[in-house]
């Protein structure tokens, strides 16, 4: 188990990052495309990606990046630089500008699990040529694996982070720690990640917490090994439908009679007032309807993949997923 220590001061500076993340993103893409966990809401992505690998001359290139990313165990701090917050670029200059020690000190650690090809020797010894030969393998899988589904990671992290500030509004840093379980669960200035891989203390000492949401992140929330960086939690979102490719969408018989459904202004409302998260109560309202009628107007359109629910006691909360924002946006 991981437990993290809050102050008062660090109460007042955890926040939530402001998008999806796209370092980590592609990093613990690497984790699922390697792991054995046979996920169906991203085996098209994996299926699509293994077959891009292969075909992809230059593929040999990506062989450090995959084997410093293996699919259970360590993975280098420096990866994924508190940088990355700022955009992929900010991220990739942060690795780039790595120094000889930290590259030592992490590729130290990953060699103790993990057999590492002989260009790792170069990169400890901060080979500014291998170091930048790494990015550049960054960006040749993100084209690959991140860029044609960023749409959709975004969507997911967006609905998330919907939550988390309805979550904040209504019951204050407290109410966003507590809205994290059931994976984690906060109590007396403590934040407990159950089912971590190891049992770790983490002190903030006033530095605050920064929460990622993740679409790639497994069903354990991820934080850096070193305590001297900025502290950061990363944990896993609602996957909204996985990410099949973009002509699977609504195929089936039952999607197309579900969108044929509907048609309709109080429907097309429903939808609308979704944007930004809503709940049972608050459409109902917005709309001037009935609870229930609320209630049966979100269920189409939820069955037709154009919303998501999130039940937190007794309140359901319901967002768009790209689907639905696509025909919303249409």
């Amino acid at each position: 188990m991981l437990k993290i220590h809050f102050s008062g001061e660090d109460i007042l500076r955890t926040r939530v990052a402001p998008a999806a993340d796209p370092v980590w993103e592609l990093v613990l893409s690497l984790h699922a495309l390697q792991g054995r966990n046979r996920d169906p809401l991203t085996s098209a992505w994996r299926r699509t990606v293994t077959r891009g690998l292969r075909r992809d001359v230059a593929s040999d290139q990506l062989r450090l990046l995959f084997a410093l990313n293996p699919p259970r165990g360590y993975f280098p701090d420096f990866l994924t630089p508190y940088a990355s917050v700022e955009g992929f670029e900010a991220g990739l200059d942060a690795v780039r500008s790595t120094p000889i020690e930290v590259l030592q000190r992490d590729l130290t650690l990953v060699a103790a699990e993990n057999p590492l090809p002989t260009s790792a020797a170069a990169l400890a010894r901060g080979d500014v040529a291998t170091l930048r030969h790494l990015a550049d393998s960054m960006e040749q899988y993100r084209a690959l694996a991140i860029s044609p589904y960023w749409g959709r990671i975004q969507a997911a992290v967006a609905a998330d982070r919907n939550r988390r500030a309805r979550a904040l509004l209504d019951g204050g840093v407290e109410g966003l720690l507590t809205s994290l379980r059931p994976s984690m669960r906060w109590a007396n200035g403590v934040l407990e990640v159950r089912d971590y891989p190891h049992s770790r203390e983490l002190h903030l000492d006033g530095r605050g917490l920064l929460l990622v949401p993740s679409f790639f992140c497994a069903p354990t929330p991820v934080a850096l090994l070193d305590p001297a960086l900025p502290p950061v939690l990363v944990y896993p979102v609602d996957r909204l439908g996985g990410l099949a490719d973009s002509d699977a969408t609504g195929g089936t018989g039952a999607g197309r009679e579900s969108l044929a459904a509907l048609l309709g202004r109080t429907r097309a409302a429903v939808l609308e007032a979704s944007d930004d998260g809503c709940t049972t109560g608050e459409m109902a309202r917005r709309l001037d309807i009935s609870p229930a009628a609320a209630s049966q107007h979100a269920t189409v359109l939820r069955n037709a993949g154009l919303l998501v629910s999130h039940r937190d006691r007794n309140t359901v909360l319901h967002t768009l997923t790209p689907l639905g924002r696509a025909v919303l946006e249409a």
